[in-house]
């Protein structure tokens, strides 16, 4: 018994066991605070599907060889695109969000084939020149968003007529079209309406299946000998060189389905958000991803599906408990943005520090 304990405690590591111990802490304290378990159990649920496929773009970058994806909102900026188009034709419904993600995906391609051949000339170096590289995009779409001619009076702004607003709201289009999908409401349905703790709690089915597809779809792309090469290729370069593989091959296809990934991806969180946000809010998005495959014990050269589901459920949810717990125990007006920046960065910080400690679990 000894034996299988210290094994499980040996493959989920001790670092993710303290953040582990840390929010189930935060869980059981919204009881005896009065914050409503119900509704902040359901705001955990649906982060972690609005954030989960962004976190899995990250994996496919690892995999492939090129290390931690800083270069996430370039990715980002080709979804973004699809979906301004998409808003630009008043699309709507599940057809409509289908459509962004249709436009997005062979902008991602192109955009990630070019993106591969940067990186594939600055081996060793591919986070910091993906980190400058997405900087710098995000800077030239903010013109782009300006000059493009984009004509509906719901997105462009409402003086001049010319450019993409800050903000672009999807209430009449596609908001919450994945979260509404085969939701399981207890309000709505009446369930546990005497419970004051459970009788506010749903889940949003259609957009946590919409995560558990993408993952079971990495999950049986990495069993297919094109995953094997992958893996093989991105662990051990030259080995996989003597095998006869084309290592720059390799991780060209990774980086293009790591920057398709992160496009659809920003779709997916876009619709549960209620918004599409453009200009300088993709420069910081890498970060969360980064730190949540990191939490759930991936390295700069090894990932898997695991490690995506457990990272982006305790970062998600660490980040979704810690600030109503803060309000609560600190009666401050202003503390909710204070306590969420700090305990976003602080887990990132906490991830980069855990990056050598995970080894090869």
């Amino acid at each position: 018994m000894n034996g299988k304990l210290k094994n499980l405690v040996d493959y989920i590591g001790v670092s993710r066991l303290v953040v582990i111990g840390f929010l189930l802490l935060l869980m059981i304290s919204v009881f005896p605070l009065g914050i409503n378990p119900g509704m902040i159990y359901s705001d955990c649920l649906v982060r972690v599907g609005m954030n989960g496929f962004l976190v899995l773009s990250m994996m496919i970058s690892i995999v492939c060889g090129a290390g931690l994806n800083f270069g996430l909102p370039i990715g980002i900026l080709c979804g973004l695109f699809g979906g301004s188009i998409a808003v630009q034709f008043n699309w709507s419904g599940l057809g409509g969000f289908w459509g962004a993600c249709l436009v997005s995906v062979p902008v991602a391609i192109i955009v990630g084939y070019l993106y591969a051949i940067l990186l594939n000339n600055v081996k060793g170096s591919e986070m910091t020149v993906g980190n400058y590289m997405a900087f710098s995009i995000v800077s030239l779409m903010s013109i782009a968003w300006l000059v493009l001619p984009y004509s509906n009076p719901k997105i462009v702004w409402p003086i001049t007529g010319v450019g993409l607003r800050t903000t672009m709201t999807l209430e009449e289009n596609y908001d919450k079209v994945l979260d509404n999908f085969l939701k399981i409401d207890f309000k709505q349905m009446g369930i546990l309406q005497d419970n004051p703790y459970w009788k506010d709690f749903s889940i949003s089915t259609g957009l946590l299946l919409t995560f558990v597809v993408g993952c079971l779809l990495m999950w049986l792309f990495m069993k297919t000998k094109a995953g094997v090469i992958m893996r093989c290729s991105g662990g051990n370069p030259g080995f996989s060189r003597t095998l006869g593989i084309n290592n720059n091959k390799i991780r060209t296809i990774g980086i293009v389905a790591s920057t398709v990934i992160a496009a659809i991806g920003i779709n997916i969180y876009s619709q549960s958000y209620g918004f599409y946000q453009f200009y300088s809010a993709p420069l910081m998005m890498a970060f969360p991803a980064m730190a949540a495959i990191l939490i759930g014990g991936a390295t700069p050269k090894k990932a898997t599906v695991f490690n995506v589901v457990l990272g982006v459920i305790l970062f998600q949810s660490l980040l979704t408990l810690a600030t109503p717990v803060a309000n609560a125990l600190i009666n401050a007006g202003s503390i909710s943005e204070v306590v969420r920046i700090i305990v976003q960065n602080g887990i990132i910080l906490y991830a980069l520090t855990k990056i050598k400690s995970n080894g090869g679990k």
